[in-house]
C-alpha cells in the first residue's frame, strides 16, 4: 500500500493531495498507474488493441462482432469479460448502437466492482469510491446529462450487467465526469477513456511539477520541474494555453474549485497571451479589444459544435477558422492565444483534409508562440513539433523535419521517458531521412 517517495496528505485549503517524501529530478517517473478501467474510442477501433491499445498494423478482430481488434488471442482472452458487455448488444443493436464513451467506461466500472473486491493496483493511495463527484455543485445541465446517460446505460447495457440504484449511478457518473482522464497519442489524438484512481489524488495548478503520460492503458507521472521532499506533487487538469481568467472558469465549471496557484496570482503571462495588433494607427479601446475576447470565446464554442455536426463539409470548417482570424487579426496579433487555437483547429482541418501544405503553414505560425505561453516541459508544444516534423518529412523537407522532430524529443524524453515506444518509433522515422 502506498506509493514509494510520495504520501497522501491533507493539504492546506486542497482537502487531500499527493507530496513527496523524496527528491525527484526533472524526468524522473514518480509513479505509474495502471487504468482501474479503460475504453478504446470508437473511431480508434481497427488501429489500436481494444486490450492493451498497442497500434499496429494487421490485428485480429472478434469473429462475432467484427468490432474490436486485438493483438493476438492473448489479448482477446484478456479484454473478453469487458467486451462481452458491448459485443453481442452491437451485433443486436446494429446501427443504432450508440453509448457515449462516459456511458461505455461506467458500464465497465460497474463490472470491475463487482468481480474485483481487493483493492486495486491502481488504487495505492486513493481508491475508486473515495474520487470526489461534487453532487451539491451539479446544475440543471449537468443534472440532465446524468439522466441521459444512465437511460443509455439501461438500454445499452442492462442484458449483461446488474445496476445499483439510480442515486449510485448518479454518484458514479459525476465522480467519472470530475476524475475521468482521456488517454491520447503522441501527437495529442483521442485514443480513450479511462480512471486512474491514484493520478486523480493529484491536485491541479497551472505550473505543475509532472506530467501525466500514457505508455498503453498505464499512466505515468513524471517530475517537469524538481520536486523537494515535503514538496505537494502538482498536475495540470486544463489546457494551459489560455489566459488566467478562462482557466479560472475552466476549472470552476469542470473541476468545482477556485485555482489560486502561483500563475493565477501572478497573471505572469496573460500579457502576451493577449497580444494586441502592434502597427495600429489607433491603438484599440480598452471596450474593443473586451468585445474581441467575446468574440472570440463564442466562436471558439460554435466551433466546438460545428465539428460534431453530422452533415458540415470540413471546407466549411476551415471557413470558420479563416473567417474568425481575419475578424480577430484586426484587433489581436498573430501570437494572441485566441488567433493560436483557431489556427490550431484550421491545421486540424487541413490535416483531415490530407492539405498538408495548409497544415505546414499553420503549423509554423503556431509553434514559436506555443513554446512562449506553455510551461518548458509541454505536452501540446511536443506535439505540435511532433506533427510539423512529420509534414516536413512527408514534404521531402528533411532537414526541417529531422530539426522539429528532435525538438519534440528533447521533451518527451522528459515527459514520457526515454526508452518510451514513442520515441524508439520517432528516431526510427528520422534515422529513415538521414
Amino acid at each position: 500500500i502506498g506509493i514509494e517517495g510520495t504520501e497522501r496528505f491533507l493539504s492546506p485549503g486542497k482537502g487531500r493531495g499527493l507530496r513527496a517524501t523524496k527528491h525527484f529530478k526533472v524526468g524522473d517517473l514518480v509513479f505509474a498507474c495502471p487504468a482501474y478501467a479503460y475504453v478504446l474510442t470508437v473511431s480508434e477501433r481497427g488501429g489500436h488493441c481494444e486490450c492493451c491499445f498497442t497500434r499496429r498494423e494487421g490485428l485480429s478482430k472478434c469473429g462475432k462482432c467484427k468490432q474490436a481488434y486485438y493483438c493476438n488471442v492473448e489479448c482477446q482472452r484478456g479484454d473478453w469479460p469487458m467486451h462481452k458487455l458491448e459485443c453481442s448488444a452491437m451485433c443486436a443493436h446494429g446501427e443504432n448502437w450508440c453509448p457515449s464513451e462516459t456511458v461505455r467506461l461506467v458500464a465497465r466500472i460497474i463490472l470491475k466492482q463487482k468481480c474485483q473486491t481487493e483493492r486495486t493496483p491502481s488504487e495505492r493511495v486513493l481508491t475508486l469510491r473515495e474520487l470526489e463527484a461534487h453532487l451539491d455543485k451539479l446544475d440543471n445541465e449537468k443534472n440532465e446529462m446524468n439522466d441521459t446517460d444512465i437511460a443509455a446505460l439501461h438500454h445499452f447495457y442492462s442484458r449483461h450487467l446488474n445496476f445499483p440504484d439510480n442515486a449510485a449511478l448518479t454518484e458514479l457518473f459525476a465522480q467519472v465526469n470530475c476524475n475521468g482522464f482521456t488517454i491520447e497519442d503522441e501527437e495529442l489524438s483521442h485514443l480513450g477513456s479511462a480512471v486512474f484512481p491514484d493520478v486523480a489524488l493529484m491536485n491541479h495548478s497551472c505550473s505543475p511539477n509532472v506530467i501525466v503520460s500514457y505508455k498503453g492503458t498505464v499512466a505515468e507521472v513524471r517530475a517537469v520541474q524538481d520536486i523537494s521532499p515535503g514538496e505537494e506533487i502538482f498536475n495540470s487538469y486544463i489546457d494551459l494555453l489560455y489566459p488566467t481568467e478562462d482557466r479560472i472558469e475552466r476549472l470552476r465549471d469542470s473541476y468545482f474549485f477556485n485555482c489560486d496557484c502561483k500563475e493565477c496570482t501572478c497573471k505572469s503571462k496573460d500579457k502576451a497571451k493577449m497580444e494586441i495588433r502592434q502597427k495600429l494607427s489607433t491603438p484599440p479601446e480598452e471596450e474593443e479589444i473586451k468585445q474581441m475576447v467575446m468574440y472570440a470565446r463564442n466562436v471558439i464554442e460554435e466551433f466546438r459544435r460545428a465539428k460534431h455536426y453530422k452533415n458540415i463539409l470540413h471546407c466549411e470548417l476551415l471557413e470558420i477558422c479563416e473567417l474568425s482570424l481575419e475578424k480577430m487579426g484586426s484587433v489581436f496579433a498573430e501570437t494572441n492565444v485566441y488567433m493560436l487555437h483557431m489556427m490550431y483547429q484550421a491545421m486540424g482541418v487541413c490535416l483531415y483534409m490530407q492539405d498538408w501544405d495548409g497544415a505546414m503553414k499553420y503549423g509554423e505560425k503556431i509553434i514559436q508562440p506555443y513554446s512562449v505561453h506553455y510551461p518548458p516541459y509541454s505536452l501540446n508544444v511536443a506535439s505540435m513539433y511532433l506533427k510539423l516534423g512529420r509534414l516536413y518529412l512527408g514534404l521531402e523537407k528533411s532537414t526541417q523535419g529531422v530539426k522539429a522532430l528532435k525538438k519534440a524529443l528533447a521533451i518527451m524524453d522528459v515527459a514520457h521517458g526515454k526508452d518510451h515506444p514513442y520515441i524508439t518509433e520517432i528516431k526510427k522515422e528520422m534515422e529513415e531521412r538521414k
